[in-house]
């Protein structure tokens, strides 16, 4: 084998590590416990032609930093947006994090909160990792 092709065998190794990695391992841990939660959300933000816009969309999961929501609006990485829960009139400011086309009319929408809210959403028992650090 060559050295060319052992440094590409060793790299698909390392990557595969990567992808295998446990739960323990920094590289897959989550700084907040997802939790499945489907609720409607009020998302305002710019379009594509830098004027406000409001959209309902719907959480898929959340954790105190933020979620995934599914919505219409076509957004992109960095933007800001403010969530607001239609249940309790909260307003929290987020960021685009990663967007997945969800299929024909929908975009999947990781966002992340400027700052860790674990009170935003409705759990009622939220993970002992949800607390927010104090200043």
């Amino acid at each position: 084998m060559t050295s060319m092709r052992k440094v590409f065998a060793r790299l698909r190794t390392r990557s595969l590590e990567k992808s295998l990695a446990t739960p323990d391992d920094p590289i897959n841990r989550r700084r907040s416990e997802r939790v499945m939660l489907q609720m409607r959300i009020t998302v305002i933000a710019e379009d594509t032609a830098h004027k406000p816009r409001q959209e309902e969309a719907l959480t898929l999961i959340v954790n105190a930093h933020g979620g995934l929501l599914k919505m219409k609006m076509d957004v992109h990485v960095g933007q800001p947006m403010r969530l607001v829960n239609p249940q309790n009139k909260v307003e929290q400011t987020c960021r685009v994090v990663r967007v997945d086309d969800a299929g024909t009319e929908f975009f999947s929408v990781a966002f992340e909160f400027d700052q860790p809210n674990p009170k935003f959403w409705p759990v009622v028992f939220p993970p002992t990792d949800w607390e927010a650090p104090r200043p």
